[in-house]
């Protein structure tokens, strides 16, 4: 049986933490959390412990070796648990799915900058104008996921993927600073929100102490 450590960040404000953590337990692949707090003295000296790349998450399997990176991680889980199907089983399904994911690894980086993953932030109102290109993409590409799949189930690809942990972050950012959404993408929001891991994820956030000056907090 394997053994996974999964080290993550903040649950405030972690969001590759979340990723990855997400993979683990809504597939239900037992694994133990180290948790290493940021902006301490001692929070690079912790991570480059567990991590070569000097960030979390990283996941040490088997006190063997580590896969670090969010996406990189839940690519592993699919390769060693083929039968817990963390992608879609088709293949033209798969290759969408993939594709935004990697979309979401390597963009919007307006949203990352000007609408940080902070879990303890609800506001009423936010000028969201800012990443608004990325935001516009963001629901469009759940839209025509949405649209394709809905009656398979009430995630991107109607069950529940790599794909939906990459955007979980993105659900908590728009819930944090008010972005409106509509139709299915609004029905998408509320089922992730709901959903048992995200609500846990959420329980712990709200019972972390610390505030981060980096995050502007």
């Amino acid at each position: 049986m394997n053994h996974f450590q999964l080290a993550i960040a903040n649950k405030n404000y972690s969001s590759w933490s979340l990723r990855a953590w997400l993979a683990l337990t809504h597939f239900q692949i037992p694994f133990e959390e180290k948790l290493i707090a940021l902006d301490q003295i001692d929070t690079q000296q912790n991570i480059k412990q567990v991590s070569p790349s000097g960030f979390v998450p990283a996941l040490k399997v088997n006190n063997q070796f580590t896969v670090w990176d969010s996406l990189a991680i839940c690519e592993f889980l699919a390769e060693i648990f083929p039968e817990k199907a963390l992608w879609p089983l088709d293949p033209k399904t798969r290759a969408w799915a993939r594709s935004i994911s990697h979309e979401m690894h390597s963009g919007f980086q307006a949203l990352r900058q000007h609408l940080p993953m902070k879990c303890h932030l609800v506001v009423n109102e936010f000028d969201y104008s800012v990443a608004a290109r990325d935001i516009e993409r963001i629901q469009s590409l759940w839209m025509e996921c949405l649209e394709a799949h809905h009656q398979k189930g009430p995630y991107l690809f109607g069950a529940f993927s790599i794909a939906d942990c990459m955007y979980a972050p993105v659900i908590l950012r728009f819930r944090s600073y008010a972005v409106p959404l509509k139709g299915l993408n609004r029905n998408y929001s509320e089922t992730m929100i709901a959903h048992p891991a995200l609500q846990q994820w959420l329980q712990d956030a709200s019972k972390e102490s610390w505030r981060l000056a980096s995050h502007g907090d």
